[in-house]
């Protein structure tokens, strides 16, 4: 009996649902250049580009639906104990119902204060303008991690993973730290399956080389199996 089972998901578990979201490989998201609206030098630089690429993004998120791969790992949680680290700023999971959700990146319907990380407001899919403020005076931003910026959440997530009886990862190549260094958290005994339809970079894994909808759908048949 799978007791825990703990979920790795990144870009490829949204793009299903139309999301467009930042990949090494162009450098590029939306068409912008990511030094120009993911870094708080750009903040600091053109904070109305930021944040107006920001408000588009939580406007794209507000019609964009959970896909296939979301409500099978949802409904994952009614046979097993079910907890999802993801890369990805969207809320997909929680909207499909996945009620332990770890953001590792932070969440794109939060704002936090420039003055304070951990001044945090639930904002929905509302856009930040320039001269929108905390209690404390400081300008509201997006409460994500740009590049540059520690990951906060981190420790919390290491300590998820190194608690897994199963591993699986999902839509993530897993190339980029800290992020990558989580399946290292891993007990060695312990299951590890990657689906992505490239090339994966995790040793000992089973590699299912499918689309995130259509991996864990095999992966769940093959679950209620053992």
């Amino acid at each position: 009996m799978t007791d825990h089972i703990v979920v790795l998901s990144g870009a490829g578990m949204s793009a299903e649902s139309g999301l467009s979201t930042f990949r090494d490989n162009d450098g590029l998201w939306e068409k912008h250049n990511v030094y120009d609206v993911a870094t708080p030098e750009a903040f600091q630089r053109n904070p109305e580009l930021v944040l107006r690429f920001y408000n588009d993004r939580r406007r794209q998120l507000k019609d964009a639906q959970p896909n296939p791969a979301h409500h099978a790992l949802a409904e994952l949680e009614r046979e097993y104990r079910v907890t999802i680290v993801t890369q990805n700023i969207d809320d997909l999971h929680e909207r499909a119902g996945s009620s332990h959700v770890v953001h590792l990146h932070g969440q794109l319907t939060q704002a936090r204060s420039i003055h304070d990380e951990h001044t945090v407001y639930d904002i929905g899919y509302d856009d930040i303008q320039l001269g929108d403020t905390a209690e404390n005076g400081g300008q509201l931003r997006p409460h994500v991690v740009w590049f540059g910026e520690a990951v906060p959440m981190i420790e919390t997530a290491a300590e998820v993973v190194s608690t897994a009886d199963q591993l699986l990862i999902v839509g993530t190549s897993l190339q980029v730290y800290p992020a990558a260094g989580l399946v290292n958290c891993v007990d060695i005994d312990v299951p590890i399956t990657v689906i992505d339809p490239g090339e994966a970079s995790v040793s000992r894994a089973r590699v299912i080389r499918k689309t995130a909808s259509d991996g864990v759908l095999e992966w769940m048949e093959s679950l209620r199996r053992q």
